[in-house]
């Protein structure tokens, strides 16, 4: 209502002072507000929206389908309704979120999980359905399942003669995406290496508590077993805590990957315990943020990269990057002039610099 009496105000010539709005943003956030990796995806979020000089809320749903579902509703349908929504399709909501939005003027943007296949074709060939669907960002999560395979495999000693390495898989949540590709990422890697059998491959649920139970049961199920791939870095915590626990030294009896970059990963990556570490797409949000900001001075964003764009972000983190990382987490601005990263007023050639390396400056 306030932008349209300033559109109004601003017809007749009126001065327009206070209706200087800031874009408005609600993120819905799938998870808890004890996940590290959620929490420092909000905070990346809202160093963009203050440089952005935009007005960011973000909801937490606790992975709870219902929650994001029902927050979506009361943003999508209620009376303070945000200029956008950025949410995640995780538990497959965002067709339901789609078809909610329709008519209801919020501008939708997807982030870290995009529809799957299965979802497009049922979408079928109308997305024109749905105008304010602006795009999304996902990360190459597929890659980095394999990356993160192929680099225990490169640090592990070669199998001998007639014997195999054993491999423990701790997957999220069978109905998101992310978890998914990144799984399928670690079966194309297993296909490249028949000297590495995969024992059982187990859903933790993300959470370090969950895994840690698993692991325990596992470990003596399996004693044999030297490589340990975690589809997030909380559950490879609860992983490391459960092997010490059995007796056994994470990163010299058995080798553990994780992907996110937490303070407590990256800590574990420089200690030696955590022999592989994916990390980089914690900036999604922030990176979707820049588009919208965009969006909002009238710039066509879809330009600059593509309206859906998958971003090689999960990338092998190295210790002296896990190093910076540590350092970037204690300052609220991580370091990221996000303005400067803006296409407005830039080259048709210009492509959004999205990655890890503009932390890394």
């Amino acid at each position: 209502m306030l932008k349209f009496l300033c559109g109004v105000l601003l017809a007749l010539g009126m001065v327009m002072g206070p209706c200087a709005q800031a874009a408005s943003v609600l993120f819905l956030n799938p998870a808890t507000t004890s996940e590290a990796f959620w929490v420092s995806y909000s905070q990346f979020m809202q160093a963009a929206a203050k440089d952005l000089a935009m007005d960011l809320r973000i909801q937490y749903a606790d992975h709870l389908a219902e929650t994001t579902l029902a927050q979506a509703r009361e943003a999508l349908q209620g009376p303070d309704r945000p200029d956008y929504l950025v949410f995640v399709n995780e538990q497959y909501v965002a067709l339901e979120i789609l078809r909610m939005a329709q008519g209801s003027g919020v501008k939708l943007f997807m982030v870290n999980n995009a529809l799957t296949p299965g979802q497009m074709s049922l979408l079928g060939s109308q997305p024109e359905k749905y105008p304010d669907w602006l795009g999304s960002l996902v990360p190459n999560d597929e890659e980095g399942g394999y990356l993160m395979l192929k680099e225990l495999i490169r640090l592990h000693p070669p199998a001998a003669p007639g014997q195999v390495i054993e491999l423990l898989a701790f997957s999220g949540l069978k109905v998101t995406p992310a978890a998914q590709l990144r799984e399928k990422g670690m079966m194309r890697a297993l296909t490249e290496h028949p000297e590495v059998r995969l024992r059982q491959l187990v859903y933790g649920g993300w959470t370090r508590e969950r895994a840690y139970e698993q692991a325990g049961l596992l470990f003596k199920r399996y004693p044999k077993v030297s490589l340990v791939w975690s589809a997030n870095d909380e559950m490879a915590l609860g992983v490391m805590q459960a092997y010490a626990e059995a007796g056994g030294q994470p990163g010299k009896d058995a080798l553990f990957g994780a992907i996110n970059h937490s303070p407590a990963a990256l800590q574990a990556l420089l200690d030696g315990r955590l022999s592989v570490l994916l990390g980089g797409h914690f900036s999604l949000g922030g990176w979707a943020l820049v588009q919208l900001h965009d969006y909002d001075q009238g710039v066509d964003f879809g330009q600059y990269g593509g309206r859906d764009r998958q971003i090689p972000l999960l990338q092998l983190i190295d210790r002296a990057q896990a190093r910076r990382l540590l350092e970037l987490g204690g300052r609220q601005d991580y370091g990221v002039n996000f303005l400067k990263l803006s296409a407005k007023g830039q080259p048709a050639s210009y492509r959004y610099p999205f990655s890890l390396q503009t932390l890394m400056h």
